[in-house]
């Protein structure tokens, strides 16, 4: 059951990425992409969060907090430049 689980979890983090790609790509506004720009680091951290759980190996999940943090940094710096603080 956990198996079960686990592939569902993963087959729909797939299908969101894609759908937000989409979004990404056809966003007809810079804020539109950099909304999904930071959705796409969201779902990229649960694939690798779900890659540890499948490996067995704790060190993607230092890999997925650190990739978390610089998203952050990231579409914080983004945001700024887009309301014209820079």
């Amino acid at each position: 059951m956990a198996d079960i689980l686990f592939y569902l979890a993963a087959i729909l983090a797939g299908a969101a990425f894609l759908l937000t790609l989409g979004r990404f790509l056809k966003g007809p506004t810079a804020a539109d992409r950099v909304v999904a720009f930071d959705v796409l680091t969201v779902i990229s951290i649960t694939l690798i969060v779900l890659s540890a759980l499948a490996a067995e190996r704790e060190i993607y999940l230092d890999v997925a907090l650190v990739y978390a943090l610089l998203s952050f940094l990231g579409v914080i710096a983004t945001a700024h430049y887009l309301e014209g603080r820079f």
